[in-house]
């Protein structure tokens, strides 16, 4: 297994922010259907103000660059999914201090 970690930030807009934490309780089965069948075995997501940290676990065999882009290709709710997901998204510009955060989603218990 291997795993990958990253980060992002929601725009600061409390009714989009509920709004993206109210899709992952709600996330669409093709999605996490797709995920699996690419061999992502589960995803963790913690938030501390607007600030996302997303934890990957992948198997072994799995390539991030080829096998995201097959992700995308299995089913066509998967790019309506990542579009939905970056209207309430933004890139972090600069580095912070790590801190502390509280998981709001988990894909195995989907």
């Amino acid at each position: 297994m291997k795993t990958y970690a990253k980060t992002i930030l929601l725009k600061n807009n409390p009714g989009l922010m509920a709004e993206y934490m109210h899709h992952h309780d709600e996330i669409w089965p093709e999605v996490v259907k797709a995920f699996k069948k690419v061999g992502v075995l589960d995803i963790r997501i913690w938030i501390i103000g607007r600030q996302l940290f997303m934890v990957m676990d992948v198997a072994d065999a799995f390539e991030p660059e080829r096998d995201m882009a097959r992700y995308l290709q299995l089913h066509p709710k998967t790019r309506e999914w990542e579009e939905l997901m970056k209207t309430y998204q933004e890139p972090i510009t600069d580095y912070e201090h790590w801190a502390e955060m509280n998981m709001i989603f988990r894909l195995s218990d989907h």
